[in-house]
């Protein structure tokens, strides 16, 4: 697993593990010095720039280990050195320690269903064979990568014989503004426990744009730092599982933090065909103007975001960019895409 050393400072680390994050900012919303800074959610969960979630300012840092001990995930961890190596502070007092491991008994037939709902793909069925005793039976074990759960209940609201026992970080609330959300599935692409998705419709019918899966939701708040309209909230309600709080509780109840812009719009004028797929597609554009969004693009002079001008594609101002790279996946040409940017 891939480790990244943030800082360190006197015979302490301040380590990430880029491959546990899954973006939902509590480390950034409990910082008391506001160290770490997060930002580009959709564009680093859709693989669309080569940046990690989360970056650190190494101004102020106190290695108070708060950080570490409120991530749901386990992505973040604070080392002192010892005369025998290195260890990890802290203890019951991590979020992601107190929280009970995802276990399957005995009643677990090892039909795989599981596996096939997971979203992070961390359950496997091993050496599954029928049983060889002349019953209707299914032999094998089914494993779970404990490392890489993040405890959104799909596993066990499918398996056909209670076998699995599933336990969340967080209780709290989820809203969408249907009239700001521009459906560009940023939201959908984010989300690590597929409980956002896009309902299909049929002729005439109106559905919601973004449907929420409120019982695989982990409230983790990714999906509302990821939105580049800010069409979503999330608010943490509760800490559940059992654990020695020390004041986080303050620190982690309440709506998600807000992103930070860390990259930037970059164009290549000759590459450019100038379609204005980019122009229409785009959430912050889509969001001045529904005509906009209808593709209607010659048509309207003031676009806030991107703009065809003399054939070719220009950012008209980078601090309204969202950074979900919305524009990225559809150019046909590789036109446009996003830069990590250096943390002020």
């Amino acid at each position: 697993m891939r480790e990244v050393l943030l800082e360190l400072r006197e015979g302490k680390s301040h380590l990430y593990f880029p491959d546990k994050c899954i973006g939902c900012a509590t480390c950034v919303a409990t910082c008391p010095k506001g160290e770490l800074v997060i930002g580009s959610v959709g564009a680093v969960a859709r693989g669309l720039i080569d940046k990690d979630f989360i970056e650190k300012r190494c101004q102020a840092c106190v290695f108070c280990g708060i950080c570490a001990k409120a991530c749901p995930t386990g992505a973040l961890a604070v080392r002192k050195e010892e005369k025998e190596g290195a260890e990890d502070e802290g203890g019951e007092s991590y979020l992601s320690r107190a929280i009970p491991p995802t276990i399957v008994d005995d009643k677990c037939v090892h039909c795989g269903l599981c596996a096939d709902v997971c979203p992070q793909g961390c359950i496997t069925v091993e050496d599954r064979r029928l049983a060889e005793d002349g019953s209707l039976r299914v032999e094998g074990k089914t494993v779970i990568d404990q490392e890489a759960c993040v405890h959104c209940g799909w596993c066990e609201a499918v398996c056909p014989t209670d076998a699995i026992t599933v336990s969340k970080p967080f209780s709290g609330t989820f809203f969408r503004d249907e009239n700001v959300c521009m459906a560009c599935r940023t939201c959908v692409d984010t989300c690590p426990c597929n409980a956002l998705f896009n309902r299909d419709w049929g002729p005439g019918e109106i559905v919601e744009k973004v449907t929420h899966r409120a019982d695989a939701c982990i409230f983790c708040g990714a999906c509302s730092v990821a939105c580049p309209v800010g069409a979503i909230t999330v608010e943490k309600t509760a800490i559940l599982p059992e654990m020695k709080k020390k004041g986080l509780e303050k620190r982690i109840l309440g709506k998600t933090a807000r992103p930070a812009r860390t990259s930037v719009l970059k164009t290549d004028r000759d590459a450019c065909l100038g379609c204005g797929n980019c122009v229409i597609v785009c959430p912050v554009n889509a969001l001045s103007d529904p005509y906009l969004a209808a593709g209607h693009l010659n048509e309207l002079d003031n676009k806030p975001l991107l703009e065809v001008e003399n054939g070719a594609i220009v950012v008209v101002d980078q601090d309204v960019c969202g950074s979900c790279a919305t524009c990225s996946l559809i150019c046909p040409t590789e036109a446009i895409w996003l830069e990590r940017r250096e943390v002020i």
